[in-house]
């Protein structure tokens, strides 16, 4: 056999092998049938040489291409370390930057009702009476409000708090999918105890003492309930308007999107729970508390933005990966 004629009449396909295998997980569904059409030939080719002329360059070339393409072919796993870089990196913060648009009208009527509440319970004592007996306002204020953050020792008061705070997220994402309704009770509540807490506060003349503990974790801890009830309402109104897209296909993609976040926001709340049990109780003057609630804050958002942005406009939605989400029929706008 004429091993240089033999490689010329087959360096194209080699050639192409090594492109479509360069560009693993990223083929579309012809480009993986021809990836296998080709892995086979090659294969083929390999055996040949090693048979007619076995040329030792030739050989390595061949064998080294055929190894690649049958891990791609054989569908080796992606390191994990992959993905969850791509999570935090891509997936969750271009969900949470796609779904702003939700979640910031959603934190704005969320604070308005708070102050609204605030102002009605510190302007009304007859309120007041109504809400709270004036002898549990009297504990409320001068010691319950304070005591309840070193109520527990710091590590199993931040689990506590973590918990509970992603029990809430998780509940405003996934509930959203019934038109939205249970995440606007879950905020009702929310809001009606920050109001009434922060109100009686304020009538005692206690403001300072309320925002100087309530400030330090509550700013990213509020910040991660607002996005998943943002995005919770999203998923609801996907519901009534799904859009150009059949129903059930937009409520899947805007719903893996949804459920995803889910993780990402943990993570938020785990940083505010450790916020909540180590720094707001501590012995720090008040400035220095609340600046680190204010820093932990920023960082949030900077992330958000700063990553986001980068991957909405890169065509990133916060779903999972083509590859993952199968084929889907073409529909008209």
């Amino acid at each position: 056999m004429d091993l240089d004629a033999y490689v010329a009449a087959h360096q194209e396909q080699w050639r192409r092998l090594e492109a479509l295998v360069a560009r693993r997980g990223r083929l579309t569904g012809a480009e993986a049938d021809e990836l296998v059409t080709l892995y086979q030939r090659v294969a083929t080719h390999l055996s040949v040489v090693r048979s007619s002329a076995p040329d030792a360059v030739v050989v390595e070339r061949l064998s080294a291409l055929v190894a690649r393409a049958r891990s791609v072919v054989a569908g080796a796993h992606t390191p994990m370390w992959r993905d969850v870089a791509r999570f935090f990196l891509v997936s969750f913060p271009a969900a949470t930057y796609r779904s702003a648009v939700w979640w910031v009208p959603t934190a704005v009527a969320f604070f308005a009702v708070c102050w609204a509440i605030g102002w009605w319970v510190a302007g009304d004592p007859d309120l007041q009476a109504k809400l709270v007996p004036p002898q549990a306002v009297k504990q409320l204020v001068e010691h319950d409000f304070v005591d309840y953050y070193s109520s527990e020792p710091a590590a199993e008061f931040a689990f506590g708090v973590w918990t509970n705070n992603a029990w809430i997220a998780a509940g405003c994402l996934v509930l959203g999918v019934l038109l939205g309704v249970p995440v606007v009770n879950i905020l009702w509540l929310n809001a009606l105890n920050v109001g009434v807490a922060g109100g009686l506060m304020w009538a005692h003349d206690r403001a300072d003492v309320f925002f100087g503990l309530i400030t330090p974790h509550g700013l990213l801890e509020l910040t991660a309930v607002l996005i998943a009830a943002g995005a919770g309402l999203r998923l609801g109104w996907t519901v009534v308007d799904p859009g150009p897209r059949p129903r059930l296909r937009a409520l899947a993609e805007t719903g893996r999107a949804t459920v995803g976040m889910a993780l990402g926001l943990a993570v938020v709340l785990l940083v505010s729970g450790v916020i909540e049990a180590f720094v707001t109780p501590s012995g720090l003057p008040t400035w220095a508390r609340v600046g680190i609630g204010v820093v932990a804050e920023l960082a949030f958002l900077g992330y958000v933005v700063g990553f986001g942005r980068r991957a909405v406009r890169a065509g990133e939605t916060g779903d999972v990966s083509e590859a993952e989400r199968g084929d889907v029929l073409p529909t008209a706008a």
